[in-house]
C-alpha cells in the first residue's frame, strides 16, 4: 500500500471527528442511496446501487469511533481489514476480523459493525452483482468450491445458502496485494482506473477461490446437481452445446431440462449460454488480434447482428471499442 494513500485513510474525516466527540453514530449516507420501499418492508435500512452512480465498483473507508447499526445492501460487499481489527455481526453471527482478513457479504445480508479505533482501518469494496459472472466461477473451481457454491446458490434459491464467507489473513498475501492495488487505483483516480479496478476484481475472486479451503461434502438436491452439470457443460463446450445434445447425452426430455435449468439457475439455458459466449468473445477481443468475424464464429454464434446487439447490451460498449480501450490502457501503463 502506498504511504500517501495509507496516510490519507488514517487521517480522521470530519464525520469521524464528530463521532469521536460524541461517541455516537452519524450517518453520512445520502438519502437517495437508500431503497426506501424495501427498507420499510424489511424494517432495516437497505442501501441500493444508486450509491455507485457512474462507477462499477465503489470503495470507501468505514467510519471510525462509533458502531455502525444493522443494515443491508442490494449489492455484494467485501470488508477488508487493512489495519487493526474489528467485530461484526452478520445474520446474527459474530465475526471477528484481524488485519488482512477479508469478509465477503451476500446481497441482502444484514450486518452491523462494531467500534473502530484510531488504528483500525476497515475498507468497504462494493460491486454490482453483474461483476461476478457464472462463467468466471465455472472456469475456476466449478461446484467444488465453497465460494462457487456461495455465489451459485444465490441463483438456484437454496434456502440453506451461505450468507457470508471469511478469508483468513494467514495465507492470503496475494489477496491482500490485489486489494491494495484496487484501493490505490480507486483513490488515485487515474485514467482508466475503473476498467483496471474491474479487472483486478476478477483477479481477486480467482485468488479467493484458489486459496479458500474446499468443502466437498455440502449436499445438493438432484435438480441442483443436474443444473450444476449443465453449467459445467456450458463452460466447457459453449461453442456447440445445445439443450438437444444435453438431453440426448443424459437421457432427459429437452423440455424437462429447460424448465429445470430455469427454475434452479434463475435464467434460461439460452441466455446463460449466450453470456458464456460473449465472455469468451470479450476475452478474445481484448487478448488477441483475431478479426471480429472470426471471433463470432469461434465462440459459436452464427448471426453477426445478434452478436453485436447482445455484446453491446451486456458490456455497454461495441466489440471494436472494447479492443481499443484495452489497447489504450496497455499503452498508458507500458
Amino acid at each position: 500500500m502506498l504511504d500517501t494513500i495509507l496516510n490519507t485513510l488514517m487521517k480522521p474525516t470530519e464525520l469521524e471527528k464528530k463521532q469521536l466527540k460524541s461517541l455516537e453514530f452519524h450517518n453520512d449516507m445520502p438519502i437517495d442511496a437508500y431503497d426506501t420501499a424495501l427498507s420499510q418492508k424489511e424494517q432495516t435500512p437497505i442501501i441500493s446501487d444508486a450509491l455507485f452512480k457512474n462507477k462499477n465498483i465503489y470503495v470507501s473507508k468505514h467510519n471510525r469511533y462509533a458502531p455502525y447499526p444493522t443494515h443491508s445492501h442490494t449489492f455484494l460487499e467485501i470488508n477488508y481489514m487493512l489495519r487493526g481489527s474489528c467485530d461484526e455481526v452478520v445474520e446474527g453471527q459474530k465475526v471477528h476480523l484481524e488485519q488482512g482478513d477479508v469478509l465477503l457479504l451476500d446481497v441482502g445480508s444484514k450486518h452491523s459493525v462494531g467500534y473502530l479505533g484510531t488504528n483500525d482501518l476497515l475498507i468497504n469494496v462494493l460491486f454490482r452483482d453483474k461483476e461476478i459472472n457464472l462463467d468466471l466461477l465455472s472456469d475456476l473451481r466449478r461446484s467444488k468450491s465453497v465460494l462457487y457454491e456461495f455465489l451459485l446458490n444465490r441463483r438456484i434459491g437454496d434456502d440453506s445458502k451461505i450468507h457470508f464467507l471469511v478469508f483468513g489473513h494467514e495465507d492470503e498475501k496475494e489477496v491482500q496485494e490485489t486489494l491494495d492495488r484496487i484501493i490505490e487505483e480507486y483513490f488515485l483516480e487515474r485514467d482508466f482506473s475503473d476498467t483496471i479496478i474491474s479487472s483486478y476484481l476478477s483477479i481477486l475472486i480467482a485468488q479467493l477461490v484458489r486459496n479458500y479451503k474446499v468443502d466437498m461434502n455440502k449436499p445438493m438436491s438432484k435438480s441442483q446437481q443436474i443444473a450444476v452439470q449443465m453449467l459445467k457443460e456450458i463452460n466447457t463446450n459453449y461453442q456447440d452445446i445445445s439443450l438437444e445434445k444435453l438431453a440426448a447425452k443424459y437421457d432427459y426430455n429437452r423440455n424437462y431440462l429447460s424448465n429445470l435449468f430455469k427454475k434452479e439457475v434463475g435464467d434460461t439455458f439460452s441466455n446463460v449460454l449466450t453470456k458464456q459466449r460473449l465472455i469468451n468473445a470479450n476475452i478474445l477481443l481484448t487478448s488477441t488480434t483475431l478479426p471480429v468475424a472470426k471471433i463470432i464464429t469461434k465462440v459459436g454464434i452464427k448471426n453477426r447482428t445478434f452478436f453485436y446487439k447482445k455484446y453491446i447490451s451486456y458490456y455497454k460498449i461495441a466489440p471494436g471499442s472494447s479492443r481499443k480501450e484495452i489497447k489504450k490502457s496497455n499503452d498508458l501503463h507500458n
